[in-house]
């Protein structure tokens, strides 16, 4: 039961991530001056244009190490770093990524999860 509740866990965590970057990537096809639309909302919040794609590059390779379990402990710590600059920079609700970040402190303490690609190395 621990190894369903810890691959759980994993993959929630980077759903959170993921499911952002394909709403971006889905709105950026869908209208012509998506991609525009959302630099301008960055900067809106004090972020300049060049954090765009650093931000999506971000989500998607943390994402998709959380998703399949590749260095895990590394990207959950990555990932917490970017959760608490994120809710800084952009003024986010700071409770709801305090309990991501913790989430993801848990994954990085206990990193090697079932069916990953960090397990198969042991």
């Amino acid at each position: 039961m621990n190894k369903i509740l810890s691959v759980l866990g994993r993959v929630f965590l980077a759903q959170l991530f993921l499911l952002q970057v394909i709403a971006l990537i889905y709105s950026f096809f869908n209208n012509p001056n998506g991609y525009l639309d959302y630099q301008m909302a960055l900067g809106q919040n004090g972020l300049p244009g060049i954090f765009a794609p650093l931000i999506i590059l971000v989500q998607l390779v943390g994402g998709l190490a959380l998703l399949l379990g590749y260095k895990t402990k590394n990207a959950a710590i990555l990932m917490a770093a970017y959760s608490v600059f994120i809710a800084l920079a952009l003024g986010l609700s700071p409770f709801q990524y305090l309990a991501i970040v913790g989430g993801l402190l848990t994954l990085a303490a206990n990193p090697v999860t079932a069916y990953s690609l960090d397990s198969r190395k042991k």
